[in-house]
């Protein structure tokens, strides 16, 4: 199981505010793909949010989502329907929560012709100094 960190994200600092260590920071995740998303890309950007928020236990408040359709992609040699991700995460960078994430951007895309073979999604544990929000970093 996750351990969950509630009691320390709601310590104030001295003015009343969490200190940004404590946090939970982002994830954030890029999605480009060679298919045309049309009308459907919201919904699927605001389904990839979700399910980051389902696997890694983090607040939607806190996840970003990109999606680039349309992009000029291609993989094995192929420019047959196919997707790459970046997924940057302070923590929950984990296995599990990785291919469960990678099953459920799957799922979102597989009805616009993304075979499952034809996704790679990266993910990278991010340490706190090297994530900048609010004019700082999570460190502070």
């Amino acid at each position: 199981g996750q351990r969950r960190t509630t009691q320390i994200m709601n310590t104030p600092c001295a003015n009343g505010m969490p200190h940004l260590s404590t946090l939970p920071g982002d994830p954030s995740i890029v999605i480009t793909t060679n298919v045309d998303l049309g009308d459907k890309k919201l919904e699927v950007m605001k389904g990839v949010s979700k399910a980051i928020s389902a696997r890694t236990g983090k607040p939607e408040q806190w996840i970003a989502v990109s999606i680039v359709d349309n992009a000029s992609v291609i993989f094995g040699g192929s420019d047959a329907p196919c997707a790459l991700g970046t997924m940057y995460s302070i923590g929950c960078i984990a296995m599990e929560s990785n291919g469960g994430l990678t099953s459920d951007v799957t799922d979102l895309l597989e009805p616009f012709g993304v075979a499952e073979s034809r996704i790679y999604i990266n993910f990278f544990d991010m340490p706190r100094a090297n994530v900048g929000w609010s004019r700082r970093t999570f460190a502070g």
